[in-house]
Formats: C-alpha cells, sequence, structure tokens
C-alpha cells in the first residue's frame, strides 16, 4: 500500500511541476492601430488566449477577430464585415518559439528582451514574422509584451480607403500577464 501512495505522489508532484511550467493566460490585451488619416482606427480585443513554455519558449497567442471593440460600431462593422471578414476568417494566431528564452531568469525579478520567430495568421494568410518583446518577472509573476507592425497588403486585407484613411500598415500591441 505504501509503495501505491509513494508511486501516487511521485506522479502528482511530477505533473504539478509540468503544469506549472506551462505560462497560460486567456485574459491578455491586443491592441490594433491603423490610423491613417484624420480617421482614428483604434480597436481593443481583451481576450487573448496566449500560452508559453518557459522550458523552451514555445508561444501561441490566439483571439477572435470579432473580440475587437472600437470606440464607433460602424467602424467596427466595416472591420469584421470588409476588411478582415471576421464570419470567413474568426481567429488570428501567432505561433512560434522566443529564440532568446534562455535569457530568461523565470524566478529573478527583472525586464528581459526577448526576440519571437513564427507565423502569424491573419486573414487565412500565414506569414513568417521576427518580432522583439519583453518578459517581466516581479514577485514570481511573468508578463509578455510586444509590440510590431504589419503591412495589411501581407494579409491580402483591401478595401478602398487602405492608403487613404487607413494607414497600409497596422500597428499591434500584444500585453499579456500570467
Amino acid at each position: 500500500m505504501k509503495k501505491y501512495l509513494f508511486l501516487f505522489l511521485l506522479l502528482s508532484s511530477a505533473y504539478g511541476v509540468s503544469a506549472q511550467a506551462l505560462l497560460s493566460t486567456k485574459s491578455g490585451v491586443a491592441k490594433f492601430n491603423a490610423t491613417g488619416g484624420l480617421v482614428k482606427i483604434e480597436a481593443v480585443n481583451n481576450q487573448v488566449d496566449c500560452k508559453m513554455l518557459p522550458t523552451n519558449g514555445q508561444i501561441v497567442i490566439a483571439l477572435l477577430v470579432k473580440g475587437f471593440r472600437f470606440e464607433n460600431q460602424l467602424m467596427e462593422d466595416h472591420f469584421n464585415e470588409n476588411y478582415l471578414e471576421s464570419t470567413k476568417f474568426p481567429k488570428a494566431s501567432f505561433k512560434g518559439y522566443i529564440t532568446n528564452i534562455a535569457t530568461v531568469n523565470f524566478t529573478v525579478d527583472g525586464v528581459y528582451k526577448v526576440t519571437a520567430d513564427g507565423v502569424l495568421t491573419i486573414h487565412g494568410v500565414d506569414q513568417k514574422i521576427q518580432t522583439p518583446g519583453t518578459i517581466t518577472v516581479k514577485s514570481g509573476k511573468a508578463s509578455l509584451k510586444s509590440d510590431f507592425s504589419v503591412k495589411l497588403a501581407d494579409y491580402k486585407i483591401a478595401g478602398s480607403y487602405i492608403g487613404e484613411k487607413i494607414a497600409a500598415e497596422a500597428n499591434i500591441q500584444i500585453n499579456c500577464n500570467f
């Protein structure tokens, strides 16, 4: 009986360690800014799903396109119907690796500059990207931030106002607290 209890405790503790190794949140924030002319074109999505393995730097970020909220409902409708076609392409994602994850010490408070390489999927189009970011460790908790731009044409996002009222490049900010 003691042998089985020991085995159970050993497996339970091993499972606990591996479960703790995965950093995860479903309440990350993505900001989108494609202001090109006089009209402010900004949106926020507060339902970003992010998972990261500190052991090897693997990272997956996913969000529902319809989760972006604009100040103006008409702008939100145009974004979903005419530009991102969110019914046809409901999700956007990034899948890749933080290439210099070994430089991050998750047990020591600090701000660590990192680089992620992977595939960004928007509007059904996959593009390899490399993006800078920071991992902040404070009181045993980690957070991830990244700020990068994408060319809308690279993701086959088209429309008559791109280049006039809508910027040809959109700035994207990601902030995930684990």
